[in-house]
């Protein structure tokens, strides 16, 4: 017994030093054989942490020999059973992805065993079965707890019913508009923009909420809007919906812009007060000391348009995530979609866009820092009509110093200064680089 013990431990050494493969691939797996867990950005990094805390916790159950009385659930794979609670995701598709990752885990274990002796090799696979099968027993015993209670908790709070008749309102499905207007105390006759808010620092849950109400207040007051609507996502995660001024019938327009509701004055004074990395002037920009990211879509009509926007603005949030995956910004990032609407049709494939960043761009898709200021200078060069001084206003240079960052940038495209003459690839390139940062840029340069 105390020999097969040894084999037991043996084995796990070898998983915990190939526990990145396994990882990667469960990620991989789950997301492409449950949809309801392949979600945006924020949802799969606690996807992912979930994972490789329940397989560290696998292995050392393996290797340690731990008494089953006193295994605990990981920290990670709690919360995230608490958010698919909150975000209505069925329990079954949580379970379903530890069925997956047992039977992962043990193809990648057995795949480890070829060098034992036939008379080990059986013994060892029988015990590997037991034993992991008892730890996703325990396990997916405490996850469902954990989920279940989370969704009573959650169902029963206002914010629960609320996030449930949203949920209805965004399936696509028939619903009772009037009831949902009532029980939602909103207009959905209205114009609407929809935002996603999640905070850019770690804070509580508690300061999460007060930050979202003073973004409300904010936005309620700088455009003029009949009402709003937060709807929590999750504890890391709000939407926003503003009614804004003016009949459902009327054409939308960026909020801020000329043609807004919102008078002019307030509309500067909101991108007056933005931080440093918040939208372009004529859209909304956030309070001063706002400490959320915020993903807007464009203002739509009516229920089509509440879902419309909504969309956008996950679409846009998505992208956000992406960028800010890859540390590419500290300060807060207000975006509207119209800053981003091309990138956002394309950011559904990362690796195709990769693929035609770096074909496109060719050397000038290399994650240096060098490139990155010659990449910033040409996408900003060619927005502006590829003016000198224009784009020398813009960056706070020198017009010859301008001229100097666009013939290098220039030097590096594959084809030089022929790539530009139609170039519209090369503008699409540069604003996905801009937006969707280091995970587009070429690999191992």
């Amino acid at each position: 017994m105390e020999a097969q013990r040894a084999l037991v431990r043996q084995v796990g050494d070898r998983v915990r030093e190939s526990q990145e493969a396994l990882v990667e691939g469960l990620v991989q797996d789950i997301r492409a054989q449950i949809g309801a867990l392949d979600q945006e950005a924020a949802a799969r990094s606690l996807l992912e942490a979930s994972i490789t805390e329940n397989v560290v916790a696998a292995i050392n159950f393996l290797r340690q020999g731990i008494d089953p009385d006193q295994l605990e659930a990981p920290t990670a794979a709690l919360a995230y059973a608490r958010v698919l609670a909150q975000r209505d995701v069925p329990q079954s598709a949580l379970i379903r992805a530890y069925r997956i990752g047992h039977q992962r885990f043990l193809d990648h274990t057995f795949a480890l065993l070829d060098d034992l002796p036939a008379a080990d090799r059986v013994p060892v696979c029988v015990e590997l079965v037991r034993l992991s099968g008892q730890f996703i027993d325990l396990i997916c015993e405490q996850v469902g707890r954990t989920y279940e209670r989370e969704r009573d908790r959650w169902v029963a709070s206002r914010s629960g019913v609320r996030q449930r008749w949203v949920t209805d309102l965004l399936g696509g499905g028939p619903v009772d508009r009037a009831a949902a207007a009532r029980a939602l105390r909103y207009p959905l006759d209205a114009v609407h923009l929809a935002c996603t808010l999640w905070p850019a620092t770690r804070m509580t849950s508690f300061d999460l909420v007060a930050a979202v109400d003073d973004v409300r207040a904010h936005a309620v007051s700088a455009l003029r809007a009949r009402a709003a609507l937060v709807v929590p996502t999750d504890e890391y995660e709000a939407r926003l919906w503003l009614a804004l001024p003016g009949p459902p019938n009327a054409p939308a327009s960026p909020p801020g812009s000329a043609s807004s509701s919102a008078s002019a004055s307030a509309s500067a004074s909101a991108s007056a007060s933005a931080s440093a990395s918040a939208s372009a002037p004529g859209y909304l920009g956030a309070p001063e000391g706002s400490p959320l990211h915020a993903a807007f879509g464009r203002p739509g009509a009516g229920l089509g348009g509440f879902r419309t926007s909504a969309r956008q603005a996950a679409r846009i949030r998505e992208i956000l995530g992406t960028r800010l995956g890859s540390g590419a910004a500290a300060a807060p990032l207000w975006v509207h979609y119209d800053q981003a609407a091309p990138v956002a049709l394309m950011a559904g494939d990362l690796p195709a866009v990769r693929d035609f960043v770096t074909s496109t761009l060719g050397a000038l898709a290399a994650a240096g820092a060098r490139e990155a200021v010659l990449r910033d200078t040409l996408r900003i060069f060619l927005d502006r009509h590829r003016g000198h001084a224009a784009t020398a206003r813009a960056m706070s240079l020198h017009r010859n110093s301008v001229q100097y960052r666009v013939h290098r940038a220039t030097a590096l495209l594959p084809r030089g200064e022929r790539d530009l003459a139609d170039d519209f690839n090369v503008r699409a390139a540069l604003l996905a680089v801009h937006w969707l940062g280091e995970a587009v840029l070429a690999t191992g340069s």
